[in-house]
């Protein structure tokens, strides 16, 4: 029985994510689980690209990344209570697959697109998510 849902939102891409978010509330509401959602603040890579940033810039994005994500999911589930709200910093895959098992996710709900090219040879956040992952995986297109 799926008790916990973790749901990746994209705050880029609002229009895609709110459709994940609903789809997340509605299994949430079917199962009677505890939603969370995340989004993923990509980090620097590498310390001389950090270098170039003045200092606070990532503490900056994170903040703006959390009131975003609160604003974000207020709107589209105005409705909704006891979301947990996880900012996340580093490469999208690896921190939805450690935010799954830190919660103990028993669904992980993410979107993806149609991959083009380059997501083929790179393989897709979903695709990845979805191969590496413990938890059973909802992918909304």
């Amino acid at each position: 029985m799926t008790q916990k849902v973790l749901c990746a939102v994209d705050l880029g891409q609002s229009d895609k994510s709110e459709n994940v978010l609903t789809e997340a509330s509605k299994l949430t509401d079917l199962h009677d689980a505890h939603l969370s959602v995340i989004t993923v603040v990509p980090d620097f890579g590498m310390s001389i690209v950090g270098s170039f940033f003045d200092k606070g810039t990532l503490e900056s994005a994170l903040q703006k990344a959390n009131d975003d994500l609160h604003t974000f999911v207020k709107q589209t589930l105005p409705k909704a209570t006891d979301i947990q709200h996880i900012i996340a910093l580093g490469t999208v895959y690896e921190e939805v697959l450690k935010s799954a098992q830190t919660i103990g996710a028993d669904l992980i709900v993410i979107g993806a697109s149609k991959p083009d090219l380059a997501d083929k040879m790179m393989g897709p956040n979903a695709a990845r998510v979805a191969r590496h992952s413990d938890a059973s995986v909802y992918i909304v297109r």
